[in-house]
């Protein structure tokens, strides 16, 4: 197959920064995105969870999208998270983001409402028809409360076009091997977890959506660059090696550490918004240990 994949390599799920009250703060996203792009980052994925979605209101989700769109300024790929538990909702904020030059959109399993199989083929498939450009599928049962399986995956490629990618945060590796089974080149596996990289890579996978990337977005490109470059035991030392910092990345709900991190970089990232609280004491100094013995910080 020709299609040519929505990137290779790794992947930011940007931090949305905010300022002391509570609001996006622009200027800082601005330095953020310049940073990963310097650092080899491949793309750019605005109002994901790391991103805060599930708390910005429509219109800051949207601002935020033609924001960070018009700012990178096609120097890497934008793809929106443009999901929501509610289709309407989805194909609103998907088609807002075509219309601000997205390149591809992010569509999350419904939450909560724990659609079935046929609910999820409903829901992704009016998404996708509604716009014209490509959508990756997110597949994070641990986040949404349901599955989304392989056959379901089968099907929504081969009936829509536009379907492509998939972000799989599943956490099943088996899982993973039958969809990659069923579907071969019909769809572009990104791992959604920065534990998984590899793993993923092994079964044909395209890249990373990260989390990594805010802190090491060099070596998170280079260890998908290394392993698809048949630089297998490079992909997998540098896998290895950010193993601890990556648990310490989840030791509290994404994105409490790694806005955490982002501060203690030297970023303005800001609070989080409610209900997300700021990070344990304890965690933090973990963390920031773990950062420091990486000479990240």
């Amino acid at each position: 197959m020709s299609r040519k994949p929505i990137f290779t390599g790794a992947a930011v799920a940007i931090i949305t920064p905010m300022n002391a009250d509570g609001s996006v703060n622009f200027d800082e996203f601005k330095k953020l995105i310049d940073y990963q792009i310097e650092n080899g980052t491949d793309a750019i994925v605005v109002c994901g969870t790391t991103g805060e979605a599930s708390t910005l209101s429509h219109e800051e989700h949207i601002e935020c999208i033609r924001f960070v769109t018009e700012y990178v300024n096609k120097r890497v790929p934008v793809i929106a998270g443009t999901g929501s538990n509610c289709t309407e909702t989805a194909i609103y904020l998907s088609q807002e983001a075509e219309k601000a030059g997205a390149d591809a959109v992010l569509l999350v399993t419904p939450y909560y409402n724990k659609a079935t199989q046929k609910g999820l083929i409903r829901h992704f498939g009016d998404t996708a028809s509604a716009i014209g450009i490509p959508v990756i599928l997110y597949n994070i049962p641990g986040r949404t409360g349901v599955n989304m399986t392989p056959e379901t995956i089968k099907y929504l490629v081969d009936h829509y076009d536009n379907i492509v990618a998939i972000k799989d945060a599943t956490g099943n590796i088996g899982q993973t091997a039958q969809m990659a089974m069923l579907c071969g080149d019909s769809i572009d596996i990104y791992s959604g977890d920065d534990n998984m990289i590899v793993p993923i890579l092994s079964l044909g996978g395209k890249g990373v959506i990260s989390v990594l990337s805010h802190l090491a977005p060099r070596d998170t490109h280079l260890i998908v660059q290394k392993f698809l470059e048949g630089d297998t035991k490079g992909s997998l030392e540098l896998q290895l090696k950010y193993l601890n910092l990556i648990s310490d990345l989840f030791c509290e709900v994404n994105p409490i550490p790694v806005k955490t991190a982002c501060t203690l970089m030297g970023f303005n990232a800001g609070p989080m918004r409610l209900p997300l609280t700021e990070m344990e004491p304890e965690h933090k100094e973990k963390l920031a240990a773990e950062m420091k013995k990486l000479g990240i910080i």
